[in-house]
């Protein structure tokens, strides 16, 4: 009497795009079949929002990777467009599947339910897991049971809550089919730009893909980590883990960085505790998603959705291409440009100009955002955007408005980060370098600068900027 061989698996990647502690992949081998690994492009309308353009460079060269890690292991990648229902469905009656296993997407909780009650109509069940957060939303509540509202308490309490799972290492073999279902060809999904191609320079800073991730983790660890708390917050100094675009994308997990700084000296622990604490800031911000799924277009606090926005579409247009007249904001800009990154400190400098100077949506500004970070996350984005402009959970107050002079001097004093990414300002004295409106016309010249030719005027005058959103703050309160 034969066994009957177990049935083959759909391992569904999503944002998990790694082999390296990745319980829905160790769960499909563990079913003892053969495992089919898919990778499904979606229609907008069921995502947050459609996949920026920065993304979708990352997006290409991470699955490139990915499909290069799952040869090694003699197994492949299957790419399929439209909807997940229909694609899983479509698969596993061509494969025999009857399992599919995928690790939760949490932004995309009530479309998951539709496509796990359109499945089971097929005989097709689906496992989902937890392996984007560190703990799963909704884990960590407060004493009365709801959600925790303000970060402290939340980090405090998922202190509390114990480490993180241990991550798993990567398989070493995957079982796969004798032959693998047709796949769609990755150079025609068009995720790269043409002409122009404005993600020349992406390489030079980025490598997408688990082995990118790994490596940055590493060097991270033994060297930047041990000056985080003082340097993160200077954009001009290589402080920072520039883990979030591999975050975004699942390459590597929050529990493997979580515990890849463990063990270190007393002299370090602050800058461990500071680092986590990031790492909490995004567990926190899937649980303020997981209780308002319209954080990206909706304000938490519904005082907000009187307050009168205004529109210069001008006014925006500089924002975007970093024009507006203030050194610091322009630099983060053009850096976003660039590299399709842009440092946290200055991240707040830019929401809070475009928010509070020019008096715009920060929902344009979100949208911005999203389309041009190459670690825009549905969470993170929406809920930092909401901080800023004071319509959000445990935010910033509307009136905290940043000085984008007082700003730049704080937190690049020397003007490195201006002279790197505003060339046209390089040779200006330090004392002007964030306030060239300001200098001697005689300092101009010979730094070679002429305001308003070769660098713009401000856009606006600061001080009549802030009391004009402080107004229009009065009328909501």
């Amino acid at each position: 009497m034969s066994l009957e061989k177990p049935a083959p698996a759909i391992l569904w990647f999503r944002k998990d795009l790694r082999l390296d502690d990745n319980p829905a992949l160790n769960a499909a081998i563990e079913a003892g079949g053969p495992v089919i690994p898919v990778y499904i492009r979606e229609p907008e309308h069921l995502n947050i929002g459609p996949l920026g353009a920065a993304q979708a460079w990352w997006l290409h060269h991470s699955l490139v990777a990915l499909q290069v890690s799952l040869k090694s292991l003699d197994s492949d990648l299957v790419l399929a467009t439209g909807k997940a229902g229909d694609v899983l469905a479509g698969l596993a009656r061509r494969t025999g599947a009857k399992t599919v296993f995928a690790n939760r997407a949490y932004e995309r909780t009530l479309f998951d339910r539709d496509i796990a009650i359109e499945l089971k109509t097929h005989d097709i069940a689906i496992r989902a897991f937890h392996g984007q957060l560190l703990h799963e939303p909704k884990s960590i509540r407060t004493g009365a049971g709801g959600a925790f509202k303000v970060f402290t308490p939340f980090w405090n309490a998922l202190q509390k809550a114990g480490e993180p799972h241990e991550p798993a290492d990567p398989p070493t073999k995957i079982p796969s089919p004798e032959h693998f279902p047709s796949s769609e060809n990755l150079d025609y999904w068009a995720l790269l730009p043409r002409k122009p191609d404005w993600a020349k320079d992406f390489g030079k800073t980025w490598t997408p893909g688990e082995a990118g991730a790994q490596e940055r983790l590493r060097s991270f660890v033994d060297g930047d980590l041990h000056d985080y708390k003082r340097g993160r917050d200077l954009p001009s100094v290589d402080a920072t883990s520039l883990l979030s675009p591999h975050l975004a994308h699942g390459e590597v997990s929050p529990a493997r960085i979580w515990h890849a700084v463990r063990g270190f000296s007393r002299r370090a622990a602050d800058d461990v505790v500071h680092f986590r604490r990031e790492l909490a800031w995004r567990d926190f911000c899937y649980n303020l998603l997981a209780e308002f799924p319209e954080l990206h277009d909706r304000n938490w606090d519904g005082r907000f959705d009187g307050f009168q926005w205004e529109y210069d579409p001008a006014e925006f247009h500089a924002w975007t291409k970093g024009l507006t007249g203030y050194p610091i904001v322009d630099a983060g800009m053009r850096q976003l440009w660039r590299i399709g990154f842009m440092h946290n400190r200055v991240r707040m400098i830019t929401a809070s100009f475009l928010i509070k100077d020019l008096m715009i949506d920060w929902r344009r500004g979100e949208r911005w955002f999203r389309d041009t970070l190459v670690d825009a996350d549905p969470a993170n984005n929406a809920a930092n955007w909401q901080w800023v402009a004071g319509s959000g959970a445990d935010a910033s107050p509307f009136f905290r408005i940043f000085n984008p002079v007082l700003q730049g001097e704080k937190f690049d004093p020397d003007g490195d980060y201006v002279r790197e990414y505003v060339p046209e300002l390089a040779r200006l004295d330090r004392k002007y370098i964030h306030k060239p409106f300001e200098a001697p016309e005689h300092v101009l010249e010979k730094a070679g600068v002429r305001l308003g030719k070769t660098y713009p005027n401000p856009i606006v005058d600061h001080g009549f900027a802030r009391d004009r959103a402080l107004a229009a703050y009065r009328d909501i309160r």
